[in-house]
């Protein structure tokens, strides 16, 4: 069994003084233990409650995805809270627990993010009733071009190439840590990627091994 571990703190001074670290990497490395299970990435998240910014959580997801690990949360009694993640990791497709609260599974979480989410639509009503106020006193929004505007531009590709394109630049950006530190291990060239990235486990979107093509492919996506 493979888990990645994700460790929050509010604050800079938490951060720097490691105040509430220590149990959260204990709690982590308990379970751990208890499953017989190696960690293939840690990440903590220093930052402010009203911050929706999750850069690591962003990156532990990635690598559990692209390594079939676990996330293991240390708590999640605050996050829950949280709309921003709750909907990061009810969107994210990687099995998880918690902690502090081992009970918790997909369909709680579910259940906070239609809570979460109950609560931007109120904002939204909010939002478009002022855009309303607005249009009646002579306001307007948008392109006034609509569709046309879109097609003029060369955006109207078919529904089904654009999930595709979107579908394979997410992966990209999955793998994306996971390539920088094959490159900053010493292996630049593209076949020793695809060998050092099946070392490792790391399947091809379908799941095959990778070659110097695939790996070509990846990194063409990330520099556009």
């Amino acid at each position: 069994m493979k888990i990645v571990s994700y460790i929050r703190v509010s604050t800079d001074r938490q951060g720097r003084s490691g105040l509430g670290l220590e149990a959260q990497k204990a709690d982590i490395a308990a379970y751990a233990a208890r499953q017989n299970a190696a960690i293939t990435g840690a990440f903590t998240e220093v930052e402010s409650g009203r911050n929706n910014d999750r850069p690591e959580l962003d990156k532990a997801l990635r690598l559990a995805r692209v390594t079939g690990s676990k996330l293991v949360i240390a708590k999640l009694d605050r996050l829950s809270r949280n709309a921003a993640f709750l909907l990061s990791l009810q969107d994210s497709n990687v099995d998880f627990v918690a902690c502090d609260m081992p009970e918790a599974n997909a369909l709680t979480v579910g259940i906070m993010a239609v809570i979460a989410e109950a609560e931007s639509r109120m904002i939204g009503a909010r939002t478009r009733a002022a855009m309303g106020a607005a249009k009646a006193r002579g306001r307007t929004f948008g392109n006034p071009n609509g569709a046309a505007a879109l097609r003029a531009a060369g955006k109207g590709n078919s529904a089904s190439c654009l999930a595709k394109q979107q579908a394979a630049l997410a992966r990209a950006h999955d793998l994306s840590d996971v390539l920088q530190d094959v490159q900053a291990s010493g292996i630049t060239t593209l076949s020793g990627m695809a060998e050092e990235l099946n070392r490792r486990g790391i399947k091809t979107a379908r799941g095959g091994r990778w070659h110097a093509s695939s790996v070509c492919n990846v990194l063409s996506r990330l520099a556009g």
